[in-house]
């Protein structure tokens, strides 16, 4: 059995760790690489950084905040904010990034996560989406949650994994911040047309939540969240606990 993957997220946003709610109302949390080594000393899976304004400020990423998160985690890294390029990526994997997250530089250039996954390995490969219903449909939306593309996120999660991301994050805006639970029927129809490992984002309240959706969807891969974590509301090492007595497979 493949033990599910438990991974907190540092949302940055001028050089410093910052969450909201449903997209909106963004606060600050706390230094980048404090969070870092905190998580790595948790025993977390991985972690995910994703510069959440570098797209829409149309510039890179921050060199020296992501030099710092490096320089404190053993753990494997992933990496968002502003990929648009195989030079990006480049840059990204150089300065210490395991993983680079793609997310509307996809919508930009669909061959982006092909030409990627065949110079790197689909490993190194992560395909984001941020996810909103839309008239009873699921819709791809960017420019932080702001801007409605009109395209049908199931179909563009196919097309992910069709052309060779390793892995997909499916942010759901709905649930963003709420911590009332995993988008379930979100997720469950986009592991319903991907054959990839599906990490699930948006929702998370307890350490129940992590259990309903890895019982509930084994397609799921990884359950990925930030406040609860942030303000140390659940510990990673308790929530490890918790769901190996409810019998899924995790790596403690």
């Amino acid at each position: 059995m493949t033990a599910k993957r438990i991974i907190p997220c540092l949302d940055i946003r001028d050089g410093r760790v910052v969450k909201g709610k449903n997209f909106q109302g963004i606060r600050d949390v706390d230094n980048p690489a404090d969070l870092a080594k905190y998580y790595n000393a948790q025993g977390a899976d991985e972690l995910v950084f994703y510069d959440i304004t570098a797209s829409v400020e149309g510039r890179e990423l921050f060199p020296d905040v992501l030099a710092s998160v490096v320089r404190e985690v053993t753990i494997p890294l992933a990496v968002g904010g502003n990929i648009h390029s195989l030079d990006d990526f480049d840059r990204v994997l150089q300065r210490g990034a395991d993983k680079v997250s793609v997310n509307t530089g996809a919508l930009r250039d669909p061959s982006l996560i092909g030409d990627a996954a065949r110079k790197y390995g689909s490993r190194r490969v992560v395909f984001a989406m941020d996810v909103k219903r839309v008239d009873g449909q699921y819709h791809v939306f960017t420019n932080g949650g702001q801007e409605d593309t009109g395209i049908d996120a199931l179909d563009w999660a196919r097309r992910g994994a069709e052309s060779g991301a390793g892995e997909l994050v499916v942010n759901s805006i709905d649930t963003d911040g709420v911590k009332e639970g995993f988008d379930l029927d979100m997720l469950a129809a986009v592991c319903g047309r991907v054959d990839i490992p599906v990490i699930a984002s948006g929702g998370a309240g307890r350490m129940e939540h992590f259990a309903e959706l890895f019982k509930a969807l084994p397609g799921v891969d990884a359950g990925l969240a930030a406040s609860i974590f942030h303000y140390k509301e659940i510990s990673i090492p308790d929530l490890k606990k918790y769901l190996h007595e409810q019998g899924i497979a995790v790596r403690i």
